[in-house]
């Protein structure tokens, strides 16, 4: 574990990509594979299923470092991370291992989630005496599924690629699936991660493609794309991305996360088998009802369930809707254009009925298009995918081949009512947010100073208005600006609940979201879709906040 923390240490205090990826280049050339494995696993997304709850590691730490709870509970507030807490105020390791963190998973972490509680103590007191610091931080996030650090997979996939002197593209292919849930990574694995580049070798088995994915149009197509005979239009969907793969007489779906998810998408898998031998196609995940999209929530419906009732299936029906080709009769075509890729596409599905096509847009001038772009939403879209006919299939956001052409976000101007802290760099200051939103706007800034005296229901009880809370967002402010928003969340502090404090309500705070829909299980009735602060609208008093009258008229436009 002394060599991944060093490691770890080295990522979570740079910023510098170069410097990341030599980090890691040197970790990947100087480990056995086994070693290598979980790293690449853990680095790049993997996490392991919990083993056992952080509760119960919170109730081990506090009886190992012998303190009363107020005091354990006053030091998580001032760490605001469970695992910095309990890694420094255990005592002082009695001895050190050399053990690496492939034993360390294998051998100490896994096995505890089949070992009674007393077991699970005496496991994990007896690790925890063995472990630096630094060792023990990343033994409970491994445990309890919370390890994260600054790199992602594809500098990951650098790393390694230099580390074995392989091409990165080829590594992003061997990689996919790699960082799957079910999946214990070992060092065989590695190795065949690392192979030599074998001349005309095949993707085998149920193995998809690295994604290719779309940055935002930087500006106005007609400046940024040039002709707009250059490019296929297509409708931009709200739902899952996924690969459908046909090969040795099976047929598996696959989720850009690189989960399998045949399980919980019986009904679409059933459809690919209609694909001949040989075939992989690129396309969306969509609840489909009365020849139109259904909103993303119809989706949720379904997701992270093992087992999918008929009824379910018949309630919630989903289609694939296909965009692309990327194999066509076991060859590979990525490096064809889209025109070819297309027609290969076409040509898949002319009698097929169960897989949907993903229809081009016909549009003679970019003004026309974003004429069609702006009645999106009621056709259950985003807005346009822009794809250049003459380009290839990359991996993930290469070049300038792909562009997602969104509609604007909807807005609402919101009050911060609550805050926690961030982890790593930033886990000594409050950068995750809670929102709220008037249940009707106060006349004035006295009738809304008047309502912030009392809880919720007491206001409403006075007639007076209420905070509803209805969307956390934590992404789209600079360092700047975090700085000075944490600031004001020190100085208007009410109540400390561990990492998390409510603020006396002074910040308003303009967000952004792709949807909003109806819901039942929060209690504004609604739930936003990515939600992220677009500004600080340090100059709005709260009383002219956005009221939840304001969400539901969006809801009722069919957001």
């Amino acid at each position: 574990m002394r060599r991944f923390s060093q490691l770890y240490d080295a990522l979570d205090q740079s910023n510098k990509t170069l410097a990341k990826v030599e980090a890691m280049r040197a970790f990947f050339a100087g480990s056995h594979e086994a070693e290598c494995a979980w790293a690449a696993y853990v680095l790049a997304g993997g996490k392991p299923k919990r083993v056992l709850p952080t509760s119960r590691l919170r109730a081990f730490a506090q009886e190992y470092a012998g303190i009363p709870e107020w005091l354990f509970d006053a030091s998580y507030q001032m760490a605001g991370d469970l695992a910095e807490t309990i890694a420094h105020l255990l005592p002082e390791a009695q001895c050190t291992t050399e053990m690496g963190l492939s034993a360390w998973m294998t051998t100490r972490i896994l096995p505890l989630r089949g070992l009674d509680e007393a077991a699970q103590k005496a496991r994990v007191l007896e690790d925890w005496a063995q472990l630096d610091p630094t060792g023990r931080f990343l033994y409970i996030k491994l445990i309890g599924g919370g390890f994260r650090v600054g790199v992602s997979k594809g500098l990951v996939i650098r790393a390694i690629a230099q580390a074995y002197s392989l091409p990165p593209k080829l590594i992003a292919q061997r990689m996919m699936g790699f960082t799957s849930a079910n999946r214990t990574p070992s060092g065989e694995d590695f190795s065949s991660l690392v192979a030599p580049q074998v001349e005309g070798a095949k993707t085998q088995g149920g193995t998809p493609y690295p994604f290719y994915l779309a940055h935002t149009v930087p500006g106005e197509p007609e400046i940024e794309c040039g002709e707009i005979s250059d490019w296929q239009i297509e409708w931009k969907h709200d739902g899952i991305r996924a690969q459908a793969v046909r090969r040795e007489g099976e047929a598996f779906l696959w989720s850009r996360g690189e989960e399998l998810v045949n399980e919980t998408f019986p009904d679409v898998v059933a459809a690919l088998r209609t694909l001949p031998e040989g075939t992989v196609i690129d396309g969306e995940l969509l609840v489909w009802r009365n020849d139109a999209p259904a909103p993303f929530a119809e989706l949720q419906k379904r997701l992270g369930r093992k087992l999918v009732s008929a009824a379910t299936q018949k309630k919630s029906p989903v289609k694939f809707i296909a965009y692309d080709c990327l194999e066509h009769f076991s060859t590979d075509v990525r490096e064809k254009s889209l025109v070819l890729r297309r027609r290969y596409l076409e040509e898949l599905l002319l009698n097929n009925s169960e897989i949907l096509l993903s229809p081009k847009i016909s549009s003679k001038s970019w003004s026309e298009a974003k004429a069609l772009r702006a009645t999106a939403r009621s056709r259950g879209a985003e807005g346009f995918m822009l794809k250049r006919l003459s380009a290839p299939y990359a991996i993930g956001r290469t070049g300038n081949g792909w562009w997602k052409w969104k509609l604007e976000p909807y807005t609402v101007d919101a009050i911060l009512t609550y805050a926690q802290r961030g982890h790593g760099r930033r886990s000594g200051l409050y950068t995750d947010y809670t929102f709220g939103v008037w249940n009707r706007a106060p006349r004035d800034a006295d009738e809304a100073a008047q309502a912030l005296l009392m809880t919720p229901s007491d206001a409403t009880a006075q007639g007076l208005p209420a905070l509803l809370t209805f969307a956390k967002a934590y992404s789209g402010l600079t360092d700047e600006e975090i700085n000075m928003v944490d600031k004001v969340i020190k100085a208007t502090t009410l109540e400390d609940f561990g990492p998390v404090r409510a603020v006396r309500p002074t910040l308003v705070m303009e967000l952004g979201f792709e949807g909003i829909s109806p819901s039942l299980r929060h209690k504004s009735g609604v739930a936003v879709r990515f939600p992220r602060i677009l500004r600080v609208r340090s100059e709005k008093p709260i009383h002219e906040a956005d009221t939840i009258d304001t969400l539901k008229n969006l809801v009722s436009h069919g957001a």
